[in-house]
């Protein structure tokens, strides 16, 4: 009998990713409408899509240019953001980081939902990459679509936010932010870092607040703890 996809001890990957990808698909549909209804070209949101397959970075940088920011600040916010692919990368480099052509794929494919799956797989190291990669290119077709839809849907809607599609971006981030807001440090974090960029919003031009948010990072620096009293 021929071998299945995808694999029985699989399926519930595939299922779970499957059903995220509805999510990620509206979301790719958002940034495609808005970017084009925004005035850039039909091809530069698919190019964006198809050769960064960043969302969030790609929001971040939409974000600011349609807000009236230069090319380079929403540069600029669109890599901040992707920063966080860092620690991502040393967490689950390894289940990719065999091949060169693997490691520059896998990079590339380097998402927050691939490495969460893929987290969540434990010391099962095959049932990890599995998760890792069956995520990912699941994602990156629903992404794409999306975007090409709302490319294609974008030149009917004049206005987007009649239909709260500019609403997308800022969920997208607070549905990323929300569960890591449980940790009392990230949480003083991005207090500061909110408190520091609706206070500098009004006299620097768009996107600096956003950079200058990052400051609030210093409110994790690592405290020196007192030394105890000898017995």
């Amino acid at each position: 009998m021929p071998p299945r996809f995808p694999p029985e001890r699989d399926r519930d990957v595939f299922r779970d990713a499957l059903a995220m990808s509805i999510g990620i698909c509206i979301v790719g549909v958002s940034f495609g409408a808005l970017a084009t209804s925004a005035g850039l070209p039909w091809w530069i949101p698919v190019a964006m899509s198809f050769l960064t397959f960043a969302a969030t970075s790609q929001f971040a940088m939409l974000a600011v240019v349609m807000a009236g920011g230069g090319v380079l600040a929403g540069l600029a916010a669109g890599v901040l953001v992707h920063l966080r692919h860092i620690p991502y990368g040393l967490a689950v480099g390894n289940l990719y980081w065999d091949k060169w052509w693997t490691r520059f794929l896998g990079t590339f494919m380097l998402i927050d939902q691939s490495t969460a799956f893929a987290l969540a797989a434990g010391d099962d190291r095959r049932r990890a990459k599995a998760a890792y990669w069956i995520t990912t290119s699941i994602m990156f077709v629903a992404w794409n679509v999306g975007t090409v839809v709302g490319v294609l849907a974008g030149g009917f809607i004049p206005d987007p936010n009649v239909f709260g599609l500019d609403a997308a971006f800022p969920a997208l981030l607070l549905a990323l932010v929300m569960p890591a807001l449980k940790d009392r440090d990230t949480f003083i974090a991005a207090l500061v870092g909110a408190a520091l960029a609706a206070a500098t919003a009004p006299f620097l031009p768009t996107g600096i607040p956003v950079l200058l948010a990052l400051l609030g990072l210093l409110a994790t620096w690592p405290r020196r703890k007192p030394k105890e009293d000898a017995a």
